[in-house]
């Protein structure tokens, strides 16, 4: 069995957890390793799951907690995976890192063939990387504009459909509230720390300005325009005036605490949130609504970028077998099924949206069919191999803007030069 390296910089090393998982993989007693976010409740409902399975297949899984930033996992599973570690037998995956670790991951094509008519064909889609499906779809994803319905009831103003709308509203109830006594009130939070969540956050409002997405269909760099830098100058002066002085290192796990404390009128986050936000604890439960994400231009669509979680196996996994019947099972109806009613993520199943069950448990579900389906990519498809360093290079542009407005066209000058760079003779 070969160990796990762990990715150590000049400065820094991974976090704590990650090294104990160094530690601790080799001398695991349980039949599979497994490896995972850990945001909200998402490492409790798996282990709900894994429950299911290891009592239907006598099989015994171990659950590893990875970071919550996606930045982080994807650096330590590359630096894994190209070592050809044995330790981890099934990785939970970004829907983006198909093209990137599929040469790491064994083709699901044969094992999932009387299943994968039963999903939505765009997710199969973009989990199949020459021919091979390389992850079994686990949930979707899509954000959404988390809003405090009380408050807007009570200073009578509407849900905003743009960003201007929503600044204004953002502003008007954020003064009215700490003058009543809130002083923790902010009108809105966001994650803006430099990460792979920034690019997501960035991408709506670039794309909802009519700014394209950073790169085109055809390989064409795009971002460097007047409505994308027009739409990050906007966002940075959020921060500060309605947004707190620390959103430029918020993860969405900082704007959630703000949110789900109480303290925000609007919030940028995923359905993750959803059912953590109408929890027994919550002080904001019962007092919130969603809906889909406001335009930065008026007349242009809203935005939010696609995500979702896949379930991949370990072409170096010493157990390969049963890791394919964890990955089946993860994929499965049952399994979706509770993700959904627990967790408030959405199913790749179309036959789910219509489970009552489902939507009793979590109303977001059946209103986020329409939004997942319309989301907007981010540039992996094209970009492929190079996608992780063009997001960096872009998340990192728009955070040292966020951290200073009014650099923005300088930001995507450079940005520009470095993409091209990058790309060379063409993606």
């Amino acid at each position: 069995m070969k160990p796990l390296p762990l990715i150590r910089t000049a400065t820094s090393t991974l976090p704590a957890a990650l090294v104990s998982f160094a530690i601790a993989t080799a001398a695991h007693s349980a039949d599979l390793v497994m490896v995972s976010g850990a945001t909200g409740n998402s490492l409790e409902v798996t282990q709900k799951i894994i429950d299911i399975f290891e009592e239907q297949t006598g099989h015994t899984v171990e659950i590893r907690a990875m970071p919550s930033s996606t930045t982080d996992q994807f650096a330590q599973y590359k630096l894994w995976l190209s070592a050809g570690a044995s330790d981890v037998d099934v990785y939970r995956t970004d829907v983006i890192w198909a093209p990137q670790l599929a040469t790491h991951f064994i083709d699901l094509s044969e094992a999932a063939a009387d299943v994968i008519d039963e999903h939505y064909p765009s997710i199969i889609a973009s989990q199949t990387v020459g021919g091979k499906l390389v992850a079994l779809p686990y949930y979707t994803d899509a954000p959404v504009l988390y809003y405090r319905a009380d408050l807007l009831e009570k200073y009578d103003r509407p849900v905003p459909t743009t960003w201007a709308e929503l600044e204004e509203t953002a502003t008007l109830i954020q003064e009215a509230e700490r003058a009543a006594g809130n002083a923790d009130m902010w009108g809105l939070v966001f994650d803006g720390k430099p990460y792979e969540g920034l690019t997501c956050t960035a991408l709506e409002w670039v794309v909802s300005a009519g700014g394209g997405r950073v790169v085109e269909t055809d390989g064409e760099i795009s971002i460097n325009n007047d409505a994308a830098v027009s739409a990050i100058e906007t966002a940075a002066a959020w921060v500060g005036t309605i947004s707190p002085p620390g959103t430029p290192n918020y993860s969405v796990e900082e704007a959630r605490g703000v949110w789900q404390n109480g303290n925000a009128v609007f919030m940028r986050n995923w359905p993750y949130a959803y059912a953590l936000s109408r929890s027994d604890e919550s002080p904001v439960k019962d007092l919130f609504e969603v809906t889909t994400l406001p335009s930065m231009t008026e007349g242009e669509p809203s935005a939010a970028t696609l995500g979702g979680w896949n379930i991949a196996v370990s072409r170096y996994s010493e157990n390969q077998e049963a890791a394919i019947e964890l990955a089946l099972f993860m994929q499965s109806a049952e399994a979706q099924k509770i993700e959904a009613m627990e967790g408030s993520h959405l199913p790749t199943r179309p036959a789910l949206y219509e489970d009552d069950e489902i939507i009793a448990a979590q109303p977001i579900i059946g209103f986020m069919q329409d939004v997942f389906q319309s989301a907007v990519p981010r540039p992996s498809d094209v970009t492929r191999a190079d996608y992780n360093e063009v997001s960096s290079l872009f998340w990192t542009a728009v955070n040292s803007v966020l951290a200073e407005p009014g650099t923005a066209q300088d930001a995507f000058d450079r940005l520009e030069i470095q993409l091209t760079q990058l790309r060379g003779t063409g993606w």
